[in-house]
């Protein structure tokens, strides 16, 4: 999915939950779609227990906007010896979602060598690097590409950085760096996930708006969509009620 007009990159992990019968990922993927109207969404889920994956439109490549700073997350925690200096940037980054720690990690560590590096350490088919080296928040991934980057983090880092990695997204506030408000999607109350948001406006009239995490420390999910003619209450809205329908399916308690 190209730009065709400037945009703006947007300047406690829950115990794990057994349901009592096998999940329906499939029936809680089409009730989550079944009324989203005119958004452009793209949807996956992975059972970390099993390895079952499905989704809706999962394969196909949104703009990433902050979930970008996943990617370089765990290239540089995946390499080792971390400073602490690059440890606060990395916290700040998936917590607070701040661009200026993202700027930074981006420049010190070759951000655009990284989208290539993680693709291959994770198998991702659908993850490609901006146009504009500048430009992170172009970054392009899939929802099926970002349940497997949760995978690969979830069981490929070593044991401290995965602990550091899974910390800082569950630590992340309600209102980020930018001012953006951040619970929205699988930050919604009551969900039960750690998560990175990603927003981003594409001129003149679209907002690109994503959550990517884990729930009851099960289920990877990917929300990737673009709003149209709405405003971001309305947008984090239509996005928390796909959230909420998928996840009280997938977790029924929730």
């Amino acid at each position: 999915m190209a730009p065709t007009a400037p945009r703006t990159p947007e300047s406690t992990a829950a115990p794990r939950t057994e349901p009592a019968t096998a999940p329906d990922l499939a029936g809680a993927v089409a009730r989550a779609v079944a009324d989203t109207g005119a958004v452009d969404l793209g949807l996956a889920v992975l059972d970390l227990d099993t390895g079952v994956q499905t989704g809706s439109r999962a394969d196909v490549p949104f703009p990433t906007a902050s979930l970008s700073k996943l990617v370089v997350a765990v290239d540089v925690l995946s390499r080792g010896d971390v400073d602490e200096e690059d440890r606060d940037r990395l916290r700040r980054a998936l917590s607070a979602s701040d661009d200026q720690a993202m700027n930074a990690l981006w420049t010190l560590h070759d951000g655009m060598g990284a989208v290539d590096r993680v693709a291959a350490l994770a198998g991702l088919t659908e993850t490609h690097a901006p146009a504009d080296a500048s430009q992170w928040g172009d970054v392009e991934m899939s929802a099926a590409d970002l349940v497997r980057l949760y995978r690969y983090a979830l069981t490929a880092l070593p044991e401290a950085e995965r602990d550091f990695f899974v910390a800082a997204l569950s630590a992340a506030p309600q209102t980020a760096a930018d001012g953006f408000e951040q619970d929205f999607g699988l930050l919604a109350p009551g969900l039960g996930a750690y998560a990175k948001q990603g927003w981003m406006w594409y001129h003149p009239a679209e907002l690109y708006l994503h959550s990517a995490g884990v729930v009851a420390g099960r289920y990877a999910v990917a929300l990737l969509s673009v709003h149209s003619g709405v405003d971001e209450g309305a947008a984090r809205e239509e996005l928390s009620a796909v959230a909420k329908a998928l996840v009280t399916t997938l977790v029924p308690h929730s």
